[in-house]
């Protein structure tokens, strides 16, 4: 057993009365942040961007669907389990979000045969979009040239330093981005990156509140179906 603060029952809700004061104080700042968001001014989308369904090209507003709001998740490559894993919990959100007009979708510079068996593998139904020009990616801060790293890319709006090609830095990486449609123009709302999504991501909200928390070491992530029965 590992060594933790054994208690009453008592103690335990004294204790957990001070950690709930805390957490009303963060609810409401996370209200706060929302209404933010909610006033950050939005950014018509001048670019025309072409994308891979796997019934054919579309348009960025196509990818809307039918709806007046998306919310893009950034795939890093099929088989990502990090990514992979993001997509479970955006999976099971996908239906009511839709009847909240709001579209989710997932974009990648892989080619779509790659993405449509892996989303079929995985059992999804939120759709999947190739941008294979990259120009989606880069434009929103998800891919990066050789060239962009040699000078110094910009993640999560921060100018990172000249990094050697051998440096490790990922070409891809993962994020959250929203646009808005609306007398048929499409707006850039929002995008998060990094820990940035974590309040997206079921598996870490749940982590959290486990008794052993998030852990720091030795975590196991790996796709859905290559868990074996002694990791469920």
């Amino acid at each position: 057993m590992s060594a933790r603060r054994i208690g009453t029952r008592e103690e335990w809700r004294e204790a957990r009365l001070e950690l709930l004061e805390a957490e009303k104080e963060l609810t409401r700042r996370s209200d706060e942040l929302a209404r933010r968001r909610a006033e950050l001014p939005w950014v018509p989308v001048q670019e025309t961007y072409h994308f891979e369904g796997a019934d054919g090209p579309l348009s960025l507003p196509d990818l809307f669907a039918g709806r007046s709001q998306l919310i893009a998740h950034h795939v890093m490559f099929p088989g990502c389990p990090s990514c992979a894993g993001f997509v479970d919990g955006l999976d099971a959100a996908a239906a009511h979000l839709a009847g909240n007009d709001v579209t989710l979708a997932c974009v990648c510079r892989s080619p779509i045969g790659e993405l449509s068996a892996f989303r079929d593998r995985m059992g999804w139904t939120i759709p999947f979009y190739s941008c294979p020009d990259g120009r989606f990616q880069y434009d929103h801060g998800t891919s990066f040239t050789d060239e962009q790293v040699a000078a110094g890319p910009e993640f999560n709006f921060r100018q990172l330093p000249p990094l050697p090609p051998d440096s490790g830095f990922p070409r891809d990486l993962g994020g959250l981005t929203c646009f808005a449609m609306e007398g048929g123009r499409v707006f850039h709302t929002y995008s998060t990156y990094a820990r940035g999504v974590d309040a997206s991501w079921t598996m870490w909200q749940l982590l959290d509140r486990a008794p052993k928390g998030r852990p720091s070491q030795g975590f196991t992530l790996r796709l859905h179906d290559e868990y074996g029965t002694a990791d469920t």
